[in-house]
């Protein structure tokens, strides 16, 4: 069973808007710096250990990728090592967008 939450765009950018998450994006650095949601943080493998040694466990969570795939893994990772509220946005950077544009 998944320890994290998956959320939808619209409850999703309500609470970032309230500023109420830690935004991770998992997308390559090339798609992040070409867009991404403000202050989210792009998370790879090079900095991964440092994000889950230096971020507190109680801390609201938004994982998100291109379409709400891949963050769901991610997610998973890091409700695994102890992260207690992860969320996964569902649609991802592409359905943020549409959003964004309404």
């Amino acid at each position: 069973m998944a320890k994290f939450k998956q959320i939808d765009i619209d409850s999703a950018f309500s609470k970032i808007d309230k500023g109420e998450f830690v935004i991770i994006d998992i997308r390559d650095s090339e798609s992040f710096n070409l867009g991404h949601i403000d202050g989210a943080i792009n998370l790879s493998n090079s900095n991964i250990s440092d994000f889950i040694s230096n971020t507190e466990k109680n801390k609201n969570i938004l994982v998100y990728c291109y379409h709400g795939n891949s963050s769901k893994s991610v997610a998973e990772f890091l409700a695994s090592h102890n992260f207690n509220n992860v969320y996964s946005l569902d649609g991802g950077y592409e359905a943020w967008k549409i959003k964004e544009n309404q």
